[in-house]
């Protein structure tokens, strides 16, 4: 699904089996965002297919939050040149508090390339914003394109709906702090982790507005 010219929505339709949405910024260089589970990545090949792209093409691949269904497939890229972005203390987490998840992998020596803290981040011709924010796990992060107005939520926040707290290093006070700063940006494009994407600037704060003032008191 072809949301502009430069970013590209692999949607997770299916509401019988868990996987997350995937992402492809394509400029100079191209930028997969949560490749989600192993044994489902064939939704994503088939995506990458339809752009003329394999996962051989893709130059980073950049995880926003170290659940299974969003960052599983990154063995699919260990043989690649691929890059693997994840938050310091995401992989902090994942190291300390959460060891199952290499199993998972099935490479319990799995490292990223890169460790993200907040701040900008550069690839080619693409300027990133990472903002870290925590609630869901501990180094979850949004990325935000301004350029596009674009904001990858990973499972900050959903259309209509927020993040899970009851699993290892979830918060409730700290998703709805990163809630809050999330929604300061300006944000034309709601890209989150499962669920629509959102478009229009005030489609996009009436869903911040909508879900402070229903799901905030439940967590």
């Amino acid at each position: 699904m072809e949301i502009t010219d430069r970013i590209f929505a692999f949607p997770w339709l299916d509401p019988t089996t868990n996987n997350c949405n995937t992402y492809l910024l394509r400029s100079e260089k191209r930028i997969l965002v949560d490749p989600g589970h192993h044994h489902l990545f064939q939704y994503v090949e088939d995506h990458l297919a339809g752009l003329s792209l394999s996962v051989r093409d893709i130059d980073v691949v950049i995880i926003t939050h170290a659940h299974p269904d969003h960052m599983e497939s990154v063995r699919q890229f260990m043989e690649t040149s691929a890059l693997i972005a994840v938050h310091q203390l995401e992989m902090e987490f994942v190291r300390e508090m959460a060891p199952h998840y290499a199993e998972t992998l099935r490479n319990t020596g799995f490292e990223p390339h890169l460790l993200l803290q907040e701040g900008d981040l550069r690839i080619g011709d693409i300027a990133l914003q990472v903002v870290h924010t925590p609630g869901h796990s501990p180094g979850s992060i949004c990325l935000y394109w301004p350029e596009e107005k674009a904001l990858f939520t990973g499972d900050l926040i959903f259309n209509q709906g927020i993040g899970r707290t009851d699993l290892p290093g979830g918060n409730g006070q700290a998703l709805k702090s990163s809630i809050r700063k999330a929604s300061a940006l300006d944000v034309e494009i709601l890209l989150p982790g499962h669920g629509d994407v959102l478009s229009g600037r005030d489609a996009v704060r009436k869903n911040f507005e909508d879900v402070e003032n229903f799901w905030f008191a439940y967590i």
